[in-house]
């Protein structure tokens, strides 16, 4: 049976392998976390962490404090460290060989409405420099559908207001694309830049910067803009993450081509097309319906 610190080895050594495969920080952050909470387990268990039974019963005990995405994480995580382990001839057999994954309940996440998307927009209407930048920001995230990160990482040479009207962001794998936007978020932007332009901290690269004379934000600052302004609408749990699937539910309700959607949104997997925008994927049926119903022909 491996040591702990024998496993914690191994775990620095992925980690540095999955840096090198380009991963996010945060995917190798969560990967080896995932490792770490198998080997915390075993150990207070006494048993092998890399033996198959640790692995489900670790995964059966998980799946009765946690939610099943939560297990399905997981199960994931330590499906690529085991991988890995195999590859590297650290072991003969990775022991989640032919385990099944977990099976995770589909639960949409809601999409915000016009009306509330309005109502957003309606809270930093005023002309100061943090309601200009607060407005910019949830434009760019209605009209971009953007991550989180993407936001935080614009610099302003990312922001091109004149020529194609995109911001070039950099999303996961350190791929790069061109996010397009409507002429309301380009006056939104330019509006913000002005006010920027006499900050303590113009000379800054990052485009969001903090008010009363603080530095660049990062996520969790643009994450308390989002709740901050979703509190001033009465807008119950919104998180960033919901104006992708809203972006999504917008983009298909005009029309727009799957291959289209993917590129903008900067997904590689069809299988992200019916993750995002769910949640009304049966509203857009019914309405499709109403235009095509059988009867009415007759």
């Amino acid at each position: 049976m491996r040591s702990r610190s024998q496993i914690e080895a191994l775990s620095r050594s992925f980690s540095r392998w999955l840096r090198a495969a380009n991963r996010s920080e945060r995917t190798v952050e969560t990967y080896v976390s995932s490792v770490a909470q198998l080997v915390d387990f075993a150990e207070d268990r006494d048993l092998d962490p890399l033996a198959r039974e640790t692995v489900t019963e670790y995964l059966a005990d998980l799946a009765d404090r946690r939610k099943p995405a939560t297990v399905a994480f997981r199960y994931r995580s330590l499906q690529q460290f085991f991988k890995w382990l195999e590859a590297e001839e650290e072991v003969e057999h990775s022991p989640m060989a032919k385990l099944r994954p977990p099976r995770v309940p589909e639960q949409p996440v809601p999409i915000l409405s016009p009306d509330q998307q309005r109502a957003l927009l309606g809270t930093c209407d005023g002309k100061n420099f943090v309601d200009r930048r607060d407005h910019a920001i949830l434009r760019l995230f209605i009209d971009t559908g953007m991550r989180l990160g993407e936001m935080t990482g614009i610099t302003l040479p990312d922001v091109d207001l004149d020529v194609d009207k995109v911001v070039w962001v950099t999303g996961k794998g350190n791929w790069m694309r061109a996010c397009p936007f409507g002429r309301r978020t380009g006056m939104a932007i330019d509006r913000y830049l002005r006010v920027r332009a006499r900050h303590q901290h113009a000379q800054e690269a990052a485009l969001w910067l903090g008010a009363q004379g603080r530095g660049p934000l990062g996520s969790s600052g643009i994450n308390q803009i989002v709740k901050r302004r979703a509190e001033q609408a009465d807008i119950p749990r919104l998180h960033a993450h919901m104006f992708r699937h809203t972006f999504a539910d917008n983009m298909r309700r005009a029309g727009m081509d799957d291959d289209s959607l993917m590129r903008l949104a900067g997904w590689r997997s069809r299988q992200m097309l019916s993750r995002y925008g769910a949640s009304a994927a049966d509203s857009r049926a019914r309405e499709r319906y109403q235009s095509m119903a059988p009867g009415d022909a007759l």
